[in-house]
């Protein structure tokens, strides 16, 4: 799948002759094709697409790149000099670029070396990207499923004694064994009073009957990435773990309850974040309801305090409230969402209730 002419049906409401592109995630949003950090460039212009990389990926680049001239760049022809060329033989005067991603010593370099005026565009890149279409729905719905598979199979191996790394290792092998591409994050597997930590790292810390046992973690897919988490108790719970486990599973299901295109982000992170409050957690529920997920694992829109304008239909986000009580223990329980006018479609199959392992 690539995305040129989304790009290009934009670009004149944008005010651009053309955008370029040279970071990693907006790149493969573009071209459907991945290369490592700056190892490519996209040009997007109104009625022509270049896509430009070395040696090492000008085969494979070919081959999978589709509607764009495909060309080869070396140290006689840099990529300043091609998208000069490029820019002169399409008349660009504004060019749009990846102002949140690009250095600030390769925009001086790109200013000083192209003739056209560099305008940012990542926000447009962003509300084009926050909008999936059907190709990348069914991407980020595979890689749910392999995490959830994994899930499946790593919960047989949670027991006392073994620890945080293991099981991270563990989750890592079944996603890529099950098709992964890659992990879309290091997973994130921590026990007992770790769990207060929201990206806590895993460690040599066994884990401990009475333990919370928090999984966060996600597979990728054709390039698409999932997320999710999962909090287990080891053996038993206390009354307090399981009071504090219900409320972050009555908050989630009011923030699903909630989320739908046009509603404001900060809306939908309002409706948990009442049910924490209301249950007397307030103060130890600090990260938002929920980010975007896609190409990268967090990107636009969220559901935050922070965001204030109508999540758009066709949107995915993640769905992850939590309680922290330092040096004690932690629950978070996640989603993702397709936000839909009307409503949502929550596209994990995994359990939710509270889920006590046998020690």
């Amino acid at each position: 799948m690539n995305h040129f002419a989304k790009i290009r049906a934009a670009l004149g409401s944008a005010g651009l002759d053309a955008v370029l592109l040279t970071e990693r995630a907006n790149r493969f949003y573009a071209s459907g094709f991945d290369s490592y950090g700056t190892d490519g460039a996209a040009l997007v212009t109104r009625d022509k697409t270049y896509y430009w990389t070395d040696s090492r990926y000008i085969e494979a680049a070919s081959a999978r790149v589709a509607d764009a001239d495909v060309l080869p760049t070396d140290r006689a022809h840099p990529y300043a000099a091609l998208i000069s060329g490029a820019l002169r033989s399409r008349g660009v005067k504004k060019l749009g670029f990846d102002d949140a991603y690009m250095t600030v010593r390769d925009f001086r370099m790109y200013e000083k070396a192209l003739p056209a005026e560099l305008v940012p565009a990542s926000a447009l890149l962003s509300s084009l990207r926050s909008v999936k279409d059907a190709e990348e729905l069914e991407a980020l719905v595979a890689a749910q499923r392999i995490a959830e598979r994994a899930l499946g199979e790593v919960l047989n191996d949670i027991r006392p004694g073994v620890t945080e790394k293991f099981l991270a290792a563990r989750l890592t092998f079944l996603m890529l064994s099950y098709g992964a591409e890659n992990v879309s994050f290091d997973p994130i597997v921590i026990s007992g009073a770790k769990t207060s930590m929201p990206h806590g790292v895993p460690s040599e810390k066994k884990v401990e009957a009475g333990d919370f046992v928090t999984m966060d973690f996600g597979s990728l897919y054709a390039g698409y990435c999932s997320d999710m988490t999962r909090t287990v108790a080891v053996g038993r719970a206390t009354d307090e773990m399981e009071t504090v486990y219900a409320t972050v599973l009555r908050a989630q299901k009011a923030g699903i309850a909630a989320a739908r295109a046009g509603v404001r982000g900060c809306d939908v992170h309002a409706a948990a974040a009442k049910v924490i409050a209301d249950a007397g957690y307030g103060a130890y529920f600090g990260h938002g309801f929920g980010h975007g997920v896609g190409v990268e694992i967090h990107e636009a829109p969220n559901a935050s305090p922070a965001n204030d304008q109508p999540l758009p239909a066709g949107a995915v986000i993640s769905a992850e409230p939590g309680i922290y009580l330092p040096g004690r223990f932690g629950v978070r329980i996640e989603d993702v969402l397709i936000l839909r006018d009307g409503g949502n479609t929550d596209i994990a199959e995994a359990p939710k209730e509270l889920l006590v392992l046998p020690e």
